[in-house]
């Protein structure tokens, strides 16, 4: 069972090493935001994969610079939760909105301490800045640490032997923000790792921390009959 001590230590040491590697990483670009020890990957990365204007308005773009906004809100802050109240998960639906709320925190704490320049325009080099309206601060990518609680989030909703389905389409979810953040200029690429790194880390330590809660929440009746409440009475 994923409730034992191994299974559960086992999400508590990876998700502390993911947050430690992310603050390490921070701190070391903090040193020189302008030019960062990851810049000579960074600049080779944008003038491989960023677009000029008017690419932001490709689909995979759209999708995917909504999902780490409206459309990932709308989902993970209303759909999902309200569905797991519904059905009697009221606890895993904590567990949802939490790992929302503290991979949120864990990002715009970061983008204050760090703040990073974003990608500005080179258009002699053919580079141009972020094609999307942006907000202060490239370090970390919001979406993406948005994108690492979505990976890790679900899967915790997920039957283990159904799992790892979820982790191929996880896996290639978390390219295509990578792609995405990058192709539109609004990040550099080491933004984005550090970002997808920070997200399934803070989720995994919400999800070691929840597991009790939502081990009780897993078999139970989806909605409560006359004889669940005697049962309940009667223990």
């Amino acid at each position: 069972m994923e409730s034992t001590t191994p299974a559960r230590r086992r999400l508590l040491v990876t998700g502390l090493a993911l947050v430690l590697a992310f603050a390490v990483f921070g701190a070391l670009i903090s040193l020189d935001v302008t030019h960062p020890f990851t810049q000579r990957m960074d600049d080779a990365w944008r003038r491989l994969v960023g677009a000029g204007p008017g690419a932001e308005n490709i689909l995979p773009s759209v999708f995917f610079q909504q999902l780490g906004m409206l459309l990932g809100m709308v989902i993970y802050v209303l759909i999902i939760p309200g569905i797991l109240f519904a059905v009697r998960r009221w606890r895993t639906a904590l567990f949802v909105l939490a790992s929302m709320v503290g991979t949120t925190v864990v990002a715009q704490i970061a983008k204050n301490l760090v703040d990073r320049p974003r990608p500005s325009a080179d258009e002699a080099a053919g580079l141009y800045s972020p094609l999307v309206r942006v907000d202060h601060g490239s370090f970390p990518s919001g979406h993406a640490v948005t994108m690492g609680f979505i990976i890790v989030a679900t899967a915790a909703l997920i039957p283990v032997a159904r799992r790892w389905i979820w982790w191929i389409i996880g896996i290639l979810l978390g390219a295509g923000m990578i792609w995405q953040r990058t192709f539109i200029n609004a990040h550099w690429l080491s933004d984005t790792l550090a970002g997808t790194a920070a997200g399934i880390g803070v989720t995994l330590i919400l999800w070691w921390a929840f597991s009790p809660l939502l081990d009780r929440d897993r078999g139970k009746p989806l909605r409560r009959t006359r004889s669940t409440t005697i049962e309940q009475g009667a223990s």
